[in-house]
């Protein structure tokens, strides 16, 4: 029976391994992890401690061995400095309720273009216009973080 790292169980990559771990016995291990992965068996448990940051090509490689794209997001938007701000990424949603918020987001995308046309029309943007850019913003990160969660749900399910 695997030992579960108490210390780690909160980390988005040790998550990911032990959700892994499911379809792959030797991710249950930090040995057996490492090895797959090709990294040293003691960087895989800072990396999981969060006492250093992986590299990219190291995300990339959990992404896949794993299947767990949203590792790929996740990392860029809470460890990247450039990826700060990017919506948060699902792991574990059902189709449906993508679905669902997708067709929310696409009723919403059809306001914002309204939105949008009226404050145009005039080709200048007025003071009291841009709080509606803002809503506008708003719906386009809303339609984003749906659209990276059902990238990401294909991406697992196409595996």
């Amino acid at each position: 029976m695997p030992k579960f790292a108490t210390k780690a169980a909160d980390n988005m990559f040790c998550q990911a391994r032990y959700e892994a771990a499911k379809f792959n016995e030797r991710l249950s291990s930090r040995e057996g992890a490492a090895e797959e992965l090709g990294v040293d068996r003691t960087r895989l448990a800072r990396i999981e401690l969060g006492s250093v940051t992986p590299y990219p090509e190291e995300v990339l490689l959990m992404a896949d061995i794993y299947r767990a794209p949203e590792l790929k997001g996740n990392y860029c938007r809470e460890m990247c400095p450039l990826g700060k701000g990017m919506p948060k990424i699902e792991s574990h949603q059902d189709i449906d309720r993508i679905a669902l918020r997708a067709l929310c987001s696409f009723r919403k995308i059809n306001e914002a273009k309204e939105l949008l046309l009226d404050i145009t029309a005039d080709g200048v943007i007025t003071e009291d216009e841009k709080s509606d850019l803002e809503k506008i913003i708003n719906t386009l990160d809303e339609v984003n973080e749906v659209t990276q969660n059902l990238k990401n749900w294909i991406e697992k399910t196409l595996k």
